[in-house]
């Protein structure tokens, strides 16, 4: 799948920024800053991957910022920097 750099959220408490770009061969690649990565970094990423995964995204490179937002924010984000990303719209078949 074709994609472009592309960017979704905010940095304010309880949201997360989610910034995708191209990948380059080696599958989905996160990096993640989190002020509770201690406590929840690997859920906060295992998000990031099925979410990506289910839009049919798997070589990317994800850089995301993470202010304590909950699963349901990460999901959201990342779904839509993935549209963004793909100018594929899954809200449409």
């Amino acid at each position: 799948m074709n994609l472009t750099n592309s960017q979704a959220g905010t940095l304010e408490s309880g949201d997360i920024v989610v910034r995708l770009a191209p990948g380059n061969g080696k599958g989905l690649e996160i990096n993640l800053d989190s002020t509770v990565a201690f406590q929840f970094g690997r859920q906060i990423e295992q998000v990031i991957r099925e979410t990506l995964t289910g839009l049919g995204i798997d070589d990317a490179v994800v850089d995301a910022t993470d202010k304590g937002a909950l699963d349901c924010t990460i999901r959201a984000r990342t779904t839509a920097a993935a549209v963004r990303a793909t100018g594929k719209d899954v809200w449409q078949d």
